[in-house]
């Protein structure tokens, strides 16, 4: 792995793999905005990209209770764990509006 600007990022081919995206760091709880995802518990992985396609997904593990399955889904589905309220999902998700640190 090589390190730019504090950034873990590791390339393989023409994917290019970052262990931190949008303010989330590897471990970071996450909640996934789809129907059959909303009430399993997932933790950011990594942030992925094509080079090639310009294609980008992220990659998240967890699931349901007792399950630790690696996943990968859109940007756009990815929000913050404090974005829950009750069984609805409020606020933008990361590739809308990064949670960035302050400098």
């Amino acid at each position: 792995m090589a390190k730019s600007r504090g950034k873990e990022i590791e390339r393989r081919g023409n994917l290019l793999r970052q262990a931190r995206w949008a303010g989330l760091s590897a471990g970071d709880p996450v909640i996934i905005n789809l129907e059959k995802e909303r009430r399993a518990t997932y933790v950011f992985v990594a942030h992925v990209e094509n080079m090639a396609t310009g294609e980008t997904w992220v990659e998240v593990r967890g699931g349901r209770k007792g399950e630790q399955k690696d996943r990968s889904f859109r940007p756009d589905v990815i929000f913050p764990a404090t974005a829950r309220r009750g069984s609805k999902i409020v606020g933008p998700s990361f590739a809308e509006a990064p949670q960035l640190p302050l400098r």
